[in-house]
């Protein structure tokens, strides 16, 4: 299903388009910065500052762009209501991707049976994925919902994540 990594793409843009406009990237490349950004440990004040690498957004796997529209659907999903605001997104997303037929249907059953915290977070082998996977899912819902914040503690401590690693995305996202 290659029109996914266009759906998630669109999405994170409609979540964050000014973000993303500003500094000229698409969604999957804005992802693969908050991620960076997630890693990032604090230098020594003697050492100089790695440069970072730049992303190609056609690195992210088609598998691994499934997984986090998987947890974007599921972290929309997490209090229980998928609101007009948030249909309203995801059915842009999808009409600006071009989804195909079984794609939509993918994704309607996705919608009605959402994927556990458990579930994606087996499927991710390493750091990087992990941090994209989670600012996948912050991006997706602004946690003003008990149960999206429990969601996303719950993800966070599923992938491993330290605190400080979510604190890096939580930045990325106001900068």
């Amino acid at each position: 299903m290659a029109e996914v990594k266009r759906v998630v793409d669109a999405l994170v843009r409609s979540r964050r388009g000014g973000l993303a406009a500003s500094a000229a990237l698409g969604g999957l490349a804005l992802l693969a910065g908050l991620s960076v950004r997630a890693l990032q440990r604090e230098a020594p004040a003697p050492a100089a500052t790695p440069t970072p690498t730049p992303f190609d957004a056609g690195a992210i796997s088609d598998d691994e762009a499934t997984l986090c529209l998987r947890i974007m659907v599921a972290a929309t999903a997490a209090d229980g209501v998928i609101d007009a605001q948030e249909r309203q997104r995801l059915d842009a997303a999808v009409a600006e991707s071009g989804l195909d037929v079984a794609g939509r249907q993918w994704l309607a059953r996705e919608l009605e049976d959402p994927a556990s915290i458990d579930e994606i977070a087996d499927r991710v082998q390493d750091p990087a994925t992990a941090a994209r996977v989670y600012a996948a899912a912050r991006l997706a819902v602004d946690p003003d919902t008990m149960q999206e914040r429990t969601f996303l503690r719950m993800l966070a401590e599923a992938l491993d994540l330290d605190d400080d690693a979510v604190a890096r995305v939580e930045s990325g996202l106001t900068a």
